[in-house]
């Protein structure tokens, strides 16, 4: 028997794929088509191919594995109505089980905080408003050992959130100099976290995390939008020269919903799975990957 688990070839899953596989664990992974077929079987994993829609594959694999990791979201219009139908299928084949199934959440649902924990009241952007619905589901399903995990913005090896910062546009002062847009006033903070670390956490809760957990997948570091754009700045070459952005200059450069989320002033230290889960992220922090790491130029 395999983990079941899906979005194994994005920028999170791929993460845990590896981290399972170096563990020597057996991972059965869903593939949309042949290409991402080979690429999950390339790190080692089986390959399924098939859609979050596919309700009798879902329940299938849910049946005959160890356990599910749920990773993958198309991250548009569809993600609520999939995900819900996901579930449906998923726990068709787990419950009653005890079989472990780990959820993705995100911690945008609790909005604006300076200390968020799994118990803070949500206030989520219109982005991810949808969330909370499902993951009621996953908490209060039967028989089955359900945990939710909330990343924070994932960060490493270039990709992912962080390169609206590296890519931001370069606005000529009065001086004559170039500067970095900041992303916002510079004020606001970010809840981050490496994606290994991250990996290791969702690891650590399909083993070892109770039947209707949460935890915030933070490594506990909240840099401010300004602390980012200066180390980005200096990476480029503009001696740590940053501008602010307003709102409408956010909006209209990367979409007002994924605008909104990004303006989100959040702290979190995640300690809950520290604690309870023994989970040690020890990843480079965000601010030394852009200035000298992986989204440094020439890196």
């Amino acid at each position: 028997m395999s983990i079941f688990l899906t979005g194994a070839t994005g920028f999170v899953g791929s993460s845990i794929l590896r981290t399972l596989r170096a563990q020597g664990r057996e991972v059965t992974a869903l593939a949309r088509n042949a290409s991402k077929a080979e690429e999950v079987e390339a790190l080692g994993a089986v390959a399924v191919i098939g859609e979050l829609s596919d309700t009798e594959l879902l329940t299938a694999q849910a049946i005959a594995s160890d356990g599910v990791i749920h990773v993958a979201s198309p991250g548009d219009a569809s993600s609520a109505s999939l995900d819900d139908a996901f579930v449906t299928a998923i726990f068709a084949g787990l419950e009653g089980s005890d079989k472990p199934y780990v959820h993705t959440g995100g911690i945008w649902v609790f909005g604006d905080g300076d200390a968020i924990t799994e118990e803070s009241p949500q206030n989520p952007p219109a982005l991810t408003a949808w969330r909370s619905a499902i993951e009621k589901r996953v908490l209060e399903a039967e028989g089955v050992k359900t945990t939710v995990i909330m990343p924070g913005i994932v960060y490493g090896y270039g990709s992912g959130i962080p390169n609206v910062v590296v890519d931001a546009p370069r606005i000529v002062g009065d001086n004559g100099l170039e500067a970095l847009q900041l992303v916002g006033s510079g004020d606001a903070h970010w809840t981050t976290v490496y994606v290994d670390d991250l990996a290791d956490l969702y690891v650590a809760a399909f083993d070892l995390a109770a039947a209707g957990s949460v935890y915030l997948g933070v490594g506990g570091e909240n840099p401010s939008t300004r602390e980012l754009g200066v180390a980005a700045s200096i990476a480029a070459g503009l001696d740590g020269r940053v501008v602010p952005s307003s709102v409408d200059d956010v909006h209209a450069r990367i979409g007002e919903a994924f605008g909104d989320a990004l303006l989100l002033d959040q702290q979190a230290t995640g300690s809950a799975a520290r604690i309870d889960l023994g989970w040690e992220p020890n990843g480079p922090s965000l601010i030394d990957e852009l200035r000298t790491g992986s989204y440094a130029p020439g890196h």
